[in-house]
């Protein structure tokens, strides 16, 4: 479900409950999916005044499980996809909910990582989305290539919206969310056992890097007038444009 990420088996056969499962975890989960698809359209209506009624095509960075096609998918018919993902199962998760909503003549899959998709005028997209996947790739360097990668994919004005795991390990405040994000998780079903996985892979199998550096590697790699459009404890969202 990620680009260069530190090791971590997404090919686990627990991945199945991963549909189940996240929304659980993350307060406003489908919300943060319905807004994302809202601030595409209406980005690329602004951005883009004249190609509003064309066919457009959307890049999909950690396309497993799915959620991003059947969400925009669903809401627009002549939008098509390029779903990427190095996980074989995660892809099968996202293919099978693809075939289930319809949407298999618009989306085409990948399994490997961004650096395969091919460059070029004749390849690149109206918009993209890289939802909760920059946290588990491992190092500033790491990230930033990531993102320069989508940003070269980009036409000039097309929008990015970007999801990830913010904050700084160690300090009071990332405690005192911790422990509020563990009473919403275990008030919905998500065992004990799962969240001191989950706090435990913290830096370990994820690399969460404050909001501060996230709006500073977007503008390294080329994007302009981010917007902070979605917050869940430590989950933030934010929409960026390709300059």
């Amino acid at each position: 479900m990620n680009d260069k990420h530190i090791p971590m088996s997404w090919d686990h056969p627990q991945v199945e409950r991963y549909e189940e499962t996240i929304a659980l975890k993350i307060p406003g989960y489908a919300h943060m999916y319905e807004m994302t698809d809202r601030l595409i359209a209406a980005y690329m209506n602004t951005t883009q005044p004249n190609e509003g009624d064309r066919a457009a095509k959307l890049l999909i960075v950690g396309a497993g499980g799915g959620q991003e096609l059947v969400t925009f998918g669903s809401r627009h018919q002549d939008w098509s996809f390029t779903g990427i993902d190095p996980s074989a199962r995660m892809l099968e998760i996202a293919k099978a909910r693809v075939e289930r909503a319809g949407l298999s003549d618009r989306v085409s899959f990948v399994q490997g990582t961004i650096q395969q998709l091919p460059e070029g005028h004749a390849f690149t997209y109206d918009a993209a989305a890289c939802m909760l996947v920059l946290h588990f790739v491992s190092g500033r360097s790491q990230k930033k290539e990531l993102l320069c990668q989508i940003a070269e994919r980009l036409k000039p004005g097309a929008p990015l919206c970007l999801a990830s795991i913010n904050g700084e390990p160690g300090t009071a405040a990332f405690e005192m969310q911790m422990q509020a994000w563990r009473s919403h998780m275990l008030d919905n079903g998500i065992s004990e056992q799962e969240w001191e996985r989950f706090a435990a892979s913290i830096g370990r199998e994820s690399d969460p890097v404050s909001s501060s550096s996230v709006l500073e590697l977007l503008g390294e790699a080329g994007f302009i007038q981010p917007v902070r459009y979605f917050g869940s404890y430590f989950v933030e969202a934010w929409c960026a444009v390709k300059q």
